[in-house]
């Protein structure tokens, strides 16, 4: 590119000065000519550009979930009927059940109300719950206590295999649709049975829109996780996913014995679980994808959504916490 784009070449600067350039004033006769013609009038039209088109099908035509759109509303119609009964799941571990009970209580606004949902809660301490919260109608909560699971990495290496574990041995035969949620969320608006599906994966907020090189797919051909250059339409979150409950056990079953296959190779992907969800999604599309509305956080890279439906505390204390030491960095 030309460092000054308005000038046609070089030789028009000298000496830092812009030249000067010559023009030959017309002859009186040509006045006196134009004179005689009639004037051209300019007529400037003003064209209001119109608001890009928010897509509302993936390229493989399923749906693609915005809250407030006629599609969504449709389905919520058509799930609203039948009455169904849905588990919503979430691992507790550590310090990361002070996050319960604001997680709970915001389900218990916004998440498919008026519907029948029973919360899976999988935590190594039980009494973090006491005392119990009142619910409401047709709302159920169930604690099932998993071993101790120190460290985040330990945690990435089972959760697909507690997911599993826990589907096989209740959760399979009481609910219909099973979501698994990280814990450290809030819903902050309406998330109703238009996220109902068979198959279904959120678009991660901060990759939404970006170009396929930017999505941090697994690359180490060694991990069962990779994913080839030519393979992937989205970047998924592992925020929040589901869909029916044997869909969503099939999903765990595959993603912890391909983390099993890694863990057996002294390889594990850079994504965590995260990755393995997403090699998952491409060789098995949702049927349903969620906007960025359904899981998002304060970051200059996060997507700007009609409405933020479901929002990550945690992400939002880290980037607090990465403020701070850049604040006071010496």
């Amino acid at each position: 590119m030309a460092l000054f784009p308005f000038c046609k070449t070089p030789s028009d600067f000298l000496q830092g000065r812009k030249a000067a350039v010559r023009v030959a004033k017309p002859h009186p006769l040509f006045h006196f000519l134009e004179a005689d013609k009639p004037q051209e009038t300019s007529v400037v039209t003003n064209v209001k550009q119109a608001a890009p088109q928010i897509p509302q099908e993936t390229p493989w035509g399923a749906p693609l979930v915005w809250g407030d759109s006629r599609n969504s509303a449709w389905r919520r119609a058509k799930f609203a009927q039948r009455g169904v009964r849905t588990g919503l799941l979430s691992l507790v571990v550590g310090t990361y059940a002070r996050f319960i009970r604001r997680f709970l209580s915001s389900a218990e606004t916004y998440f498919l109300s008026g519907q029948m949902v029973t919360y899976y809660i999988l935590t190594d301490n039980p009494r973090c719950l006491d005392p119990a919260m009142e619910l409401g109608p047709g709302r159920e909560l169930q604690v099932v206590q998993v071993a101790e699971l120190p460290g985040w990495d330990k945690l990435a290496y089972r959760r697909m295999s507690l997911l599993v574990e826990a589907i096989r041995n209740h959760i399979g035969r009481e609910v219909e649709y099973l979501y698994c949620a990280d814990i450290d969320q809030e819903f902050v608006a309406p998330v109703g049975e238009e996220i109902l599906g068979d198959l279904v994966a959120t678009l991660h907020p901060e990759l939404y829109g970006m170009p396929r090189n930017a999505f941090p797919y697994e690359v180490e051909e060694t991990s069962s996780a990779c994913v080839e250059e030519d393979e992937g339409d989205y970047y998924y979150t592992s925020e929040l996913y589901g869909g029916l409950v044997s869909q969503v056990f099939k999903l765990a079953k595959v993603c912890s014995l391909l983390i099993l296959q890694d863990q057996a190779k002294g390889v594990m992907a850079r994504g965590l679980e995260e990755s393995y969800l997403n090699r998952y999604l491409i060789d098995h599309r949702p049927t349903c994808v969620l906007s960025p509305e359904y899981s998002c956080w304060d970051s200059a890279l996060t997507a700007d959504v009609p409405m933020q439906r479901l929002i990550s505390l945690g992400r939002q204390c880290e980037a607090s916490d990465m403020q701070m030491k850049e604040r006071y960095r010496c």
